[in-house]
């Protein structure tokens, strides 16, 4: 699957890259904020802690490249870019970090509602690289999500070569529970020894800046401002 995508992104960049007035590419990065998870306490019979922590979020990164192709005022648009995710969870002696990093290949389709306004959504495909709980004993890897596909919807507006992208990822996964066993002894101790790892998901919210290389209207505010 990951390999079909990457083959079509660059096919249609190939394709398409003689036509600057319907093809631009360039790159993208900036922050996300993370949304989503919950671990369950269990007791063993020790009076351990049995309650439960929902997912704290938490600041982000990501950066990849893109490619948009235009069809009067519909467009496509494929991206392959590496998402890095964090979550605290609240445990009764510290907090503990939740980290997932990702490959994403989003496929978005979007219109052009006004001037430099796009509207867009699609699915994206996303590679889990590492998911790691700190203190976690577990060697086997935590499974955040059983189905590589997830969604985004968002907006994003454009003015020569920058452009501001706002979109929401929401994971399509459904809940996996996942008995994860934690450090319990010395300064490392968390306050809780066996728990379930009852919804490893994490949703985000994505705000990133655009920087086109090539493509049509690059010179675009330079020209205005010489009028």
């Amino acid at each position: 699957m990951k390999k079909y995508l990457l083959g079509l992104f660059f096919t249609i960049a190939a394709i398409t890259s003689g036509y600057s007035q319907t093809f631009s590419y360039g790159l993208k990065g900036g922050i996300n904020y993370s949304m989503g998870g919950e671990i369950n306490g269990l007791d063993n019979g020790a009076g351990d802690w049995t309650g439960t922590s929902e997912g704290q979020g938490e600041l982000g990164f990501h950066g990849g490249v893109f490619a948009q192709i235009n069809f009067g005022k519909f467009f496509i648009r494929p991206e392959v870019v590496y998402t890095s995710l964090e979550s605290t969870f609240e445990f009764p002696t510290q907090p503990s970090i939740y980290s997932v990093n990702k490959f994403d290949i989003p496929l978005l389709v979007g219109y052009n509602i006004w001037g430099p306004v796009d509207v867009y959504a699609g699915p994206v495909y996303s590679n889990i690289l590492e998911s790691t709980l700190e203190g976690d004993e577990v060697t086997s890897p935590i499974v955040v999500q059983n189905t590589p596909i997830n969604a985004q919807i968002g907006a994003k507006v454009e003015f020569g070569r920058f452009g501001l992208d706002v979109r929401y990822e929401r994971n399509l996964s459904s809940p996996e529970f996942q008995r994860r066993d934690l450090v319990e002894n010395g300064s490392a101790g968390y306050g809780a020894n066996a728990v379930d790892f009852s919804d490893a998901r994490l949703h985000q919210l994505i705000v990133g800046v655009i920087f086109k290389i090539g493509g049509p209207g690059l010179n675009e505010r330079r020209r205005r401002a010489c009028y």
